[in-house]
């Protein structure tokens, strides 16, 4: 376990790297104040069983996992503590040999020893899901009941009071450096993790829209990322150009896995769209961002459901769809009829061959009535309510239609193609056509599609 490993670490480090006890005092330093602290370290010693208990008593009110700890691994814990005991004096001793008003030089630990050990234990702290905050407050605790018994037991043994204030020093300013040191490599460890996180993701949305794609390996795949697998997902797809869309997927909890190694793709992967509640989400945060939300399916079919949400986001941009935000399971009959748009042109030029030679602006205006016609079933108001025209004129010009189809318009399977053929209007693209007649009939978003 990590704490376990940072007591061992802590035991070696603090008695082989900290100053070396005994400083020189050539230079006239108070040679009675570091002998009289020498003299301080075995009673320190004799007071650490009480000191440590002291502090397991405050940390179980609050921290109790921490006195849990201590309890647990006394052995290490003693020896650690007697280390830092020792390494204190030798910080205060030097801190004499420096002088009145000087900080202690042994009171920064150097890099590589005592630096890296508690910015470990900062480590430690991120990795087991614990907050900082309750690190440094513990950390707090034992200062002050440290410096209850070091003064104690100081006044108790006649230590000078210059060294006591070197004491004094020497615990609060290591403890202020071994926080700093802590929060330190707690933050680091938090970058690195969510550094390393986003990468996990980013490998796992790869896979996801890869063809590559299994149960197993995405299920490996989501464990490593930390991404709850859902039933099922759909991908979100934004218009690159829109800055309302590059903002949403900003906005986007961490429930959803963001397209961004994808060349062409801009968007997201969301889990479960259809859940309650999801749906009235999705259309409130993606109103105005250009956005096309695909046909929900498992995770393996994800490139699936990528290729339905590519078409409609070219139906969306030619105005044929037209809902804020499409979502692609609602128009799965456009997207179909609208995937390979040559198929399209050649339906239209097929069953729409009989308006051939018409003028355009009759032919339109014909086009328009059969659509109509198909789609209310014959029904003359509701056709002339449809088309802001008088019922006559319906009549007039179901006469013209029937005269130029004949009886094919009692066929089924014909007024099926008509269907398909007119739902999205009548134009024929110039790069496919074989029929100029039909050309430059405008393209019109279908009735009655439902609004997001």
């Amino acid at each position: 376990m990590g704490r376990e490993r940072a007591t061992e670490m802590a035991a070696g480090d603090l008695m082989h790297g900290g100053p070396s006890s005994g400083a020189s005092n050539s230079d006239g330093s108070n040679s009675d104040g570091s002998n009289s602290l020498e003299r301080l370290v075995p009673a320190l010693v004799e007071r650490l069983p009480a000191l440590l208990a002291e502090v397991r008593g405050l940390l179980a009110e609050e921290w109790p996992d921490y006195s849990a700890f201590m309890e647990a691994e006394q052995d290490e814990v003693q020896v650690a503590a007697e280390a830092f005991m020792r390494w204190l004096v030798d910080i205060a001793a030097e801190g004499l040999g420096a002088g009145p008003g000087h900080a202690p030089r042994g009171a920064v630990p150097e890099p590589g020893a005592q630096v890296e050990l508690f910015e470990e234990i900062g480590r430690i702290q991120w990795r087991e899901g614990r907050d900082l905050t309750t690190l440094l407050s513990a950390y707090q605790v034992g200062a002050r009941v440290a410096w209850h018994h070091v003064s104690t037991t100081a006044l108790a043994t006649g230590v000078a009071p210059d060294a006591l204030a070197a004491l004094a020093e020497a615990v609060f300013v290591f403890i202020d450096q071994l926080s700093s040191a802590s929060a330190r490599g707690f933050v680091l460890e938090q970058s690195e993790a969510a550094v390393t996180r986003e990468r996990l993701r980013d490998e796992l949305v790869e896979l996801l829209l890869s063809d590559r794609a299994n149960t197993a390996t995405v299920e490996a795949a989501a464990t490593r990322a930390g991404w709850p697998l859902p039933r099922q997902a759909a991908v979100i797809l934004v218009d690159p150009e829109n800055p309302v869309g590059q903002a949403m997927l900003g906005r986007l909890d961490s429930s959803c896995l963001l397209i961004r190694r994808q060349r062409a793709l801009l968007g997201a992967i969301v889990p479960d769209p259809v859940l309650p509640g999801r749906r009235q989400r999705l259309v409130t945060g993606l109103r105005g961002a250009g956005a096309v939300v695909g046909y929900p399916v498992g995770l393996v079919d994800l490139p699936f459901s990528v290729r339905i949400a590519e078409v409609a986001a070219a139906l969306r941009r030619s105005g044929i769809l037209t809902d804020d935000p499409v979502f692609a399971g609602e128009h799965l009959d456009a997207i179909i009829v609208h995937r390979d748009r040559r198929l399209l042109d050649a339906l239209r030029r097929q069953v729409l061959a009989p308006l051939g030679q018409l003028a355009p602006a009759v032919r339109e205006r014909l086009c328009e009535t059969l659509a109509s016609w198909l789609r209310h079933m014959g029904d003359r108001q509701a056709i002339a309510a449809d088309l802001h025209i008088h019922p006559q004129t319906v009549r007039y010009r179901m006469t013209q239609l029937h005269e130029l189809f004949g009886p094919a318009l009692e066929d089924p399977a014909t007024r099926a193609r008509l269907s398909l053929a007119l739902a999205w209007g009548s134009e024929v693209t110039h790069e496919s056509t074989g029929a100029p007649g039909l050309v430059g009939v405008v393209a019109q978003p279908r009735r009655g599609n439902p609004t997001g």
